[in-house]
């Protein structure tokens, strides 16, 4: 049985010279949503975070984005489930994915870090990884050695139209998003290539 998504977090760096970067896809992700909503965020001390809420009808969900950097993304989101009484089940995180291709995106549920520095303080931090996750595919730089100024680094104009695509098709489906149906979003956006 699906529950409602109280929690939907975007993962990415502060500032505006991370702003555009792949790295930062989590927060594009997440600002295209709530401007499609009509909502602004507000910053917010006690989470270390920017955040929003969305009301409307059964709905009821809080928007946030971390300000502490990508590897301490945990803090806000430990801070908001505690606060809020909310569930690992009810939370969505959004983030760049390296082992997709540019322009894919694919739900999944719970799972390990995969070595995203971002992922990887949530799951310390709340205790475990049962959260539902959107990842961004911004492909791979072909070395491993490459991957830090990769994702650090702002897509090309057709990459970045490609995110950007793959990022308004699922927000298409965000009535799904929000009641937490993730299996019905997996059998509709993971088959799908760009």
């Amino acid at each position: 049985m699906s529950k409602p998504l109280k929690l939907i977090v975007g993962l990415g760096n502060p500032g505006p010279e991370h702003l555009m970067t792949r790295h930062n896809a989590g927060f594009w992700f997440i600002d295209a949503l709530t401007r499609h909503l009509g909502l602004n965020f507000n910053t917010d001390k006690k989470f270390s975070a920017e955040t929003c809420r969305f009301q409307q009808g059964d709905i009821d969900c809080w928007f946030c984005k971390p300000l502490t950097y990508m590897n301490e993304s945990g803090t806000a989101v430990q801070a908001m489930m505690s606060y809020y009484k909310i569930a690992v089940d009810e939370v969505l995180v959004i983030h760049d994915e390296i082992d997709l291709d540019v322009g894919v995106a694919r739900f999944k549920i719970g799972g390990g870090h995969g070595g995203q520095n971002g992922l990887r303080d949530i799951i310390q931090k709340i205790g475990g990884n049962g959260f539902n996750r959107l990842r961004v595919g911004i492909g791979h730089p072909g070395s491993k050695d490459k991957v830090v100024g990769y994702v650090l680094s702002r897509p090309n104009r057709e990459d970045e139209e490609h995110i950007l695509n793959a990022i308004a098709a699922v927000i298409d489906d965000r009535d799904l998003i929000f009641k937490g149906e993730i299996n019905k979003l997996m059998n509709s956006h993971n088959q799908k290539q760009r």
